[in-house]
């Protein structure tokens, strides 16, 4: 089976062993060749700041400009209705194009001669500049179109909070994938007389809501630009996407404004509008008049202001709709999407989302990995992770344990030196590394872990030096953006900035506690942190998690976890053991209780002093934390449960607490940690997806 080789992103970044034909999976979050990614953090007074992350400006020696591979991007104008043959036929006469110019990156495989080739796409203008304009002097105007265009892939996911964001973020996305688009139909025509054969040899992975507008998209081209009737044409499309869902946050299934759509993309509308329209007719012979249910179901949202539903587009649309855990899936299926499963229970699979050992345990830990080399015999475990469950046998072996712990102290030593570097503060690697690195959202509860912090500082503060000296030191590090758009995000950003300063000038509390933000996380920091970390935080409120990755990565490198039974936590739970795991709080299954039950829920007493303590300015900036404080506080607030979760993270803590100081069990949980993730790698993942949703198995090569 010969798929197309354009690939609009790389989800899982890792060098395939085997020799896999690949499907495109299309990604609007990394299908560019932007020259400044999404920002780079930075904090001032502890606020957070985003400045350009000019990540090519010294260029990419791996990537190489196809300049003569470009295709037009059109926009804004108008659709005209002709006939031909007796046919009627629609024409969109855009009012405004730009060309996309494709840059390549070779992706080569783990110890194979295989290399795949990852293209990405550069916005450029139809013409570089207006020579009349210029010549007459009209120097700005002559430009303009030139850095209009280029806006278009100059910064990965600009703001929309203003309706000329919102426009930007939507020709983004549009840009992107109808670049990818007419790419594969140019390189299927290659080979192919007809389309007969498109849905066999091509697949396309929709990753999110972001890029569903590419089916829209392959439905215009193959009317509008190559003749094919419209029942031929949406044969071919169902048949050829499928769609992995990322998340159960209402705000992040994205829905479009039908006026931006109407003004931005009109012809993309209207096949938005037949979509809908033939997907009701059937609905109805399915379920009948029952309008409350259709109008739940139906891709366009009615209102004051219409909307189109991306993620009802991509259900209703692609043969096959997945979550990444299972605990997840069993979500979309049970609320998200019950109405479209309840019809089409078959388009539903759980993937579990995994990622890959060779840069998450080889590369980034190479004292880990040597050591699994050694015990192991061999290391083969590099490309097939199942083989770490030979440590197994091993736990208990006390050589094993000191080198174990060796290494880990070794790689404690130098995320010390970098936070110093950093940061000015000195932290003992004597002390638990208590690591929580992530995207900082409300459901993620970063709020929770500081709270925590407050409290243990608290109760530091008021035990006596005796007492003092049987407390476990901790070294607390947070890391993690907040959108620039998310206010209450940014003001936990400040809390933790400012609760360090309260802490780690406290001569009180010496190293007994350790309280750091790590700005600007990425990914060349994690590959420092993970490894060195004792105890990773995944506490968000149960259910709302899609999977999660990072829990993956901690857990593979022998750090512990303490989490709720969210994403996937819960099966990382099931195959190392829950013996070796710190788990707490609310189940999902109790979560819609427990929130109608919040008006009357009264906080346990530690919960109540560590909120009075911020209400009452004990670390600064009363007003400015009071909505942060406001939106956990009070009858029917605290969407996310901290509340109800505090009693049970605290005890969490405190048998945390226990086992650290029991080196030979805690090492023991940290081996055993290891030895059960061989199922979390990205390779049995995209082995899943080419199985049973692509339908593509892999090629033996030749020589």
């Amino acid at each position: 089976m010969l798929l197309s080789a354009t690939v609009a992103s790389a989800v899982w970044q890792h060098a395939f062993s085997t020799a896999w034909p690949l499907s495109t999976i299309l990604d609007g979050a990394t299908a560019s060749a932007t020259s400044t990614a999404m920002f780079r953090q930075t904090l001032q007074d502890g606020f957070q700041h985003e400045q350009p992350d000019y990540w090519l400006t010294f260029g990419n020696p791996w990537e190489i400009e196809r300049v003569f591979v470009t295709y037009p991007v059109r926009f804004y104008g108008s659709v005209e209705s002709y006939t031909e043959g007796g046919h009627p036929r629609k024409r969109w006469v855009e009012g405004e194009t730009v060309e996309a110019v494709a840059y390549d990156n070779p992706i080569p495989g783990y110890h194979t001669n295989n290399t795949i080739n990852l293209r990405l796409w550069g916005a450029k203008p139809s013409g570089e500049f207006d020579l009349q304009s210029f010549n007459t002097g009209d120097y700005v105007n002559a430009i303009l179109s030139k850095q209009k265009a280029e806006a278009i892939s100059s910064v990965l996911y600009p703001d929309d909070r203003t309706y000329q964001g919102k426009e930007l973020r939507l020709k983004q996305q549009h840009f992107f994938v109808s670049a990818t688009m007419q790419d594969v139909v140019r390189r299927y025509k290659e080979e192919h007389s007809s389309f007969d054969q498109f849905k066999d040899k091509v697949a396309l992975q929709l990753n999110d809501t972001h890029p569903v507008l590419a089916l829209v998209e392959l439905m215009r081209l193959l009317v509008d630009e190559e003749g094919l009737e419209w029942g031929y044409a949406w044969n071919i499309t169902t048949h050829t996407f499928s769609y992995t869902n990322h998340t159960v946050l209402p705000e992040a299934l994205e829905k479009w404004p039908v006026e931006i759509l109407e003004t931005l993309l009109p012809r993309h509308l209207e096949i938005m509008y037949d979509i809908n329209h033939n997907f009701i007719v059937d609905l109805k012979k399915r379920i009948g008049n029952d309008y409350d249910r259709l109008s739940r179901m139906s891709i366009i949202e009615e209102g004051a202001h219409k909307s189109i539903r991306m993620a009802t587009l991509a259900v209703v649309t692609c043969h096959t709709i997945n979550g990444v855990s299972q605990i997840h899936t069993d979500l979309i299926q049970n609320t998200l999407f019950k109405d479209f499963y309840d019809i089409w229970p078959h388009k539903f699979q759980n993937k579990t989302n995994g990622v890959t050992q060779r840069r998450w345990l080889a590369f980034c830990n190479p004292g880990l990995a040597a050591i699994l080399t050694k015990w192991l015999g061999t290391e083969s475990w590099i490309t097939n992770l199942d083989l770490v469950a030979g440590l197994k046998e091993h736990v208990d072996d006390p050589l094993l344990q000191t080198q174990w712990m060796q290494v880990r102290r070794q790689n404690k030593a130098r995320l010390a030196a970098y936070i110093e570097g950093i940061s000015g503060v000195k932290v003992s690697i004597d002390a638990m590394f208590d690591v929580q690195v992530k995207r900082i959202h409300e459901y993620k509860r970063q709020l929770l872990n500081v709270m925590g912090i407050i409290h243990r500082y608290d109760c530091i503060k008021k035990m006596s030096a005796e007492d003092r000296k049987r407390v476990v030191p901790r070294v607390c590090l947070l890391g993690g953006k907040a959108a620039p758009g998310y206010e209450l995000a940014k003001k936990i950003v400040k809390l933790i900035s400012a609760v360090s300063e309260v802490i780690n000038n406290d001569e009180d509390v010496g190293d007994l506690l350790k309280l750091v933000f790590i700005p600007d996380y990425n990914v060349s920091l994690a590959e420092l942190i993970i490894p060195a970390s004792d105890l990773s935080q995944h506490i968000s409120t149960a259910g709302n998690e899609a999977s999660g990755t990072s829990n993956m990565k901690f857990a593979m490198n022998g750090c512990l976890i303490l989490g709720t039974l969210d994403g996937a936590t819960r099966e990382i739970r099931e195959e190392i053991g829950p013996e070796n795991m710190f788990v707490f709080g609310a189940e999902t299954k109790d979560v819609p209780r427990l929130r109608e039950e919040r008006r009357t829920f009264t906080p346990c007493r530690n919960f109540t002093r560590v909120v009075g303590m911020i209400r009452s300015g004990y670390f600064g900036w009363t007003e400015f934390f009071a909505p942060l404080v406001d939106s956990i506080d009070g009858p029917g607030n605290d969407y996310y449960l901290l509340a109800n979760d505090f009693p049970t993270y605290l005890q969490a803590q405190a048998a945390i607490d226990a086992t650290y100081v029991d080196v030979p069990k805690w090492t023991r949980m940290s081996i055993s940690s290891t030895a059960g993730c061989g199922r979390f790698t990205s390779d049995r993942t995209i082995k899943e997806y080419a199985e049973e949703i692509w339908d593509v198995e892999p090629i033996t090569r030749p020589f």
